[in-house]
């Protein structure tokens, strides 16, 4: 892609995010057509040091973490702490539909940037934020000024506690999803109030705890816990309601296999040369299987480590839900990610190759999401930015 296509492209949006979770909420935004302007301080976001790197340092400010969630962005440079510069900001704040934020609570308040300072320059602005226990203005919490990483929100919002082998004392997730959700669900909400601030002519201040939303994202502990008392553990690679659900070892790695259903089950026992398991006592439904999943699992482990991956994808893919444990490697062989754009080659700066990021896995028909732009070297469109505001460099050195 070459231009913002998106449905959002009448969206201008004020990032002052640093490191994951806001970045990736913008990043979405970005990905959907929104004119991202990120504010950086002199210094640079803190994830520009985090690689890999490419080979021309000089060249690219940035590691792979950065362009990754800042693809399709713009940067300013802005030290907020300055007088000068947050008058800057404030000028900037006239043209933008939303400020996005991911600092601890109070932080922006300080530095003279807040929401009620904000909404008195222009009433139809939306305020984000993206913090780890959320804001006060939400909703309080004895937690309010804690910092939060991703381990934490996963831990605490009770996706650690069901997540790994069984008997174990839980794992985190591997991608970062005590960021990634909750950026998630913040672009979502920025999306949401927007839409109604041009209905009302009202902006409104939103924001998402990570805490809330992996507590969110992990709703079946709640409910099962309120409605019948069990305290959900690590259930390893199944689920304690549906079998066959699992994760199987092949004989040159794993698969998943997904036969709860009664024709699937069906299908499956014949392949694997079992169709007297179709009518068993113990597997003859879901909720036999269940009752006896160690038998179900040991069965179909038997069959799957006499196979190879593809062998086993062969036999019974496009019948039964089945799909190889794929590396990274994998999944650059396979050729739907390429198909669908979701591996895209982004040019990057200095004497360096392109890089392949992710792609955006919203698909639209009429306005294109996607990649058109690599991520912006520190401040590389300050004067570009400003003068789009009307704003002359020589006005920000007076002002």
């Amino acid at each position: 892609m070459t231009a913002r296509t998106g449905p959002l492209s009448d969206v201008r949006v004020l990032d002052l995010t640093q490191a994951l979770a806001g970045p990736y909420c913008t990043m979405l935004l970005a990905d959907l057509g929104a004119d991202v302007i990120k504010i950086e301080p002199p210094a640079g976001d803190m994830s520009r040091g985090l690689g890999p790197f490419p080979a021309d340092r000089k060249g690219c400010d940035y590691g792979g973490y950065f362009a990754s969630v800042n693809r399709n962005k713009r940067s300013v440079v802005l030290d907020l702490k300055r007088d000068a510069d947050r008058e800057t900001f404030f000028r900037l704040v006239q043209t933008a539909d939303a400020v996005v934020e991911n600092a601890k609570s109070g932080v922006m308040d300080r530095t003279g940037v807040s929401y009620e300072r904000l909404r008195e320059i222009k009433p139809a602005l939306v305020y984000a934020a993206i913090r780890g226990f959320g804001d006060p203005r939400t909703g309080a919490s004895p937690y309010a000024d804690w910092p939060a990483f991703d381990i934490v929100a996963q831990s605490m919002g009770g996706l650690v506690a069901v997540t790994g082998p069984q008997g174990g004392g839980g794992y985190k997730a591997g991608p970062a999803v005590g960021d990634i959700y909750p950026g998630t669900l913040a672009a979502l909400g920025v999306v949401s109030a927007i839409h109604a601030a041009r209905r009302t002519g009202q902006g409104q201040f939103l924001d998402v705890a990570m805490y809330d939303a992996i507590l969110a994202l992990s709703e079946m502990i709640v409910y099962t816990y309120s409605g019948a008392g069990v305290i959900r553990e690590p259930g390893g690679n199944g689920t304690p309601v549906l079998c066959p659900f699992d994760i199987f070892p092949t004989r040159d790695g794993a698969v998943a296999i997904a036969a709860p259903g009664e024709n699937h089950w069906k299908i499956l026992c014949d392949a694997i040369g079992r169709l007297e398991l179709v009518t068993d006592d113990r597997t003859c439904n879901v909720n036999r299987r269940v009752a006896n999943a160690d038998f179900v699992r040991g069965i179909l482990s038997e069959w799957t480590k006499a196979h190879t991956t593809r062998e086993i994808v062969d036999a019974i893919g496009g019948k039964v839900p089945v799909g190889p444990v794929n590396t990274a490697k994998d999944i650059f062989e396979d050729p739907h990610p390429r198909t669908r754009a979701m591996l895209v080659e982004v040019e990057q700066p200095g004497d360096n190759p392109p890089l392949v990021l992710a792609g955006c896995p919203i698909k639209l028909t009429g306005t294109p999401s996607g990649i058109y732009a690599r991520a912006p070297r520190l401040g590389e469109h300050t004067e570009q930015v400003l003068a789009d505001a009307g704003i002359s460099i020589a006005h920000k050195e007076q002002s």
